[in-house]
């Protein structure tokens, strides 16, 4: 169904605070779109700043999408891809009964990575002692006031914190 406009493409990515740090995926979507191989294409994120699985799947639906396909960014097959993005997208799915919402293949493994991978690797040669760089500052990348907060802790931290607390789950929920 390449260039077929009952079809849509949403790539999706993990999400930043980082405002331009999705540019390399987004620069796919309008490449796949410019040259005819997807008549619809949208972009949304997991976390943090957006746009959101709900909305990209609303703009498909809108474009007259009849049957979407979401190709996860990801090039390992983790917990997002098993678990927080199928049920995500589930979510969604249930307010478009007619439309037919896939779950598509994430990146993972292709000799193409391995030769992107080799292409990197030659020119990083090029590059500086990483104690002779100056990383940016955190705090140049606030969270946005609508983003989840996010705490490191153990497993016995966390088994203390919902007996205390209940089972609220919705603390790693990624589609606010």
């Amino acid at each position: 169904m390449a260039g077929d406009n009952k079809e849509a493409v949403i790539l999706m990515g993990h999400g930043s605070r980082v405002p331009d740090a999705g540019q390399g995926m987004e620069a796919v979507a309008r490449i796949l779109k410019e040259t005819g191989f997807c008549g619809i294409v949208e972009v949304c994120y997991m976390e943090r700043l957006g746009p959101r699985f709900g909305e990209a799947l609303a703009r498909c639906v809108a474009a007259g999408a009849k049957r979407i396909v979401l190709i996860p960014y990801f090039l390992h097959r983790g917990l997002h891809t098993r678990v927080d993005i199928p049920n995500m997208m589930r979510h969604e799915a249930d307010k478009y009964p007619g439309i037919t919402v896939i779950f598509g293949n994430n990146l993972g493994y292709d000799d193409l990575l391995l030769q992107l991978v080799k292409k990197r690797i030659g020119e990083s040669r090029l590059l500086s002692d990483v104690r002779k760089t100056e990383p940016q500052e955190r705090e140049k990348y606030p969270l946005p006031p609508e983003a989840p907060v996010f705490v490191t802790m153990s497993q016995e931290e966390a088994a203390e914190y919902k007996e205390k607390h209940g089972d609220c789950d919705h603390h790693h929920h990624h589609d606010h």
